[in-house]
């Protein structure tokens, strides 16, 4: 399901900053040797990502999904000098290659990764965190903000990735598909929580943004 036209979403690009070299790069190097590459985030939905890690100041983000860090670098590059992303994936096989953009980028010292099971992983963290960024397995969105709301700082901020699923949550459920389900569920849980004020956008595959209320 398009949400715009094929024209307008390159109207969009034309007229948003383009890609730093490394973040060219990246993205170059994902489509040609990892599987998957339209899991990555992309110009747009990166300075998306900076613009609001860099609005909020936000001195402690964390994000659930590095893939090939491309979202990572975009929201790292809005912190300020002091700031640190904390970064989980389950694959460790893209962690050689993460770390030799996040130098490239110059900002190895701001990002930490964490490689595993973020169910695990989340609790075990001893952080308080001003704005977290899910774009990970989508069957475990709903678990993700449970654990999450109690570690991010009242005014903080969760946003999450892929919540319209290519326009899945307007149809009807396959029972076996788990991913659709959780993600219907996710903005469900979302929009129903009084202690979150929360706006659903359009952007790319639907942008999930909630604000814990002070």
């Amino acid at each position: 399901m398009e949400f715009i036209s094929t024209q307008l979403d390159h109207y969009c690009n034309d007229h948003t900053s383009p890609e730093c070299e490394v973040l060219s790069e990246l993205n170059h190097e994902t489509h040609t040797s990892v599987l998957n590459p339209r899991m990555i985030s992309g110009n747009l939905q990166g300075q998306f990502l900076t613009m609001i890690s860099r609005m909020l100041q936000a001195k402690c983000i964390l994000e659930i999904g590095t893939y090939t860090g491309y979202s990572a670098i975009c929201l790292a590059k809005g912190l300020p000098a002091d700031g640190v992303l904390h970064t989980i994936d389950v694959n460790e096989e893209l962690e050689v290659m993460n770390t030799r953009y996040f130098k490239k980028a110059g900002l190895e010292h701001q990002i930490v990764q964490h490689i595993g099971d973020a169910s695990q992983i989340i609790p075990s963290l001893n952080l308080q965190i001003d704005l977290a960024f899910i774009d990970a397995d989508k069957k475990n969105y709903p678990l993700y903000f449970d654990l999450l709301i109690e570690k991010i700082n009242p005014g903080g901020w969760i946003i999450a990735d892929n919540v319209l699923w290519s326009g899945k949550v307007l149809e009807k459920i396959d029972p076996a598909d788990k991913a659709t389900k959780a993600l219907v569920e996710y903005n469900d849980k979302v929009h129903e929580d009084p202690r979150v004020e929360n706006l659903l956008l359009p952007i790319r595959d639907g942008l999930m943004i909630c604000r814990k209320k002070k």
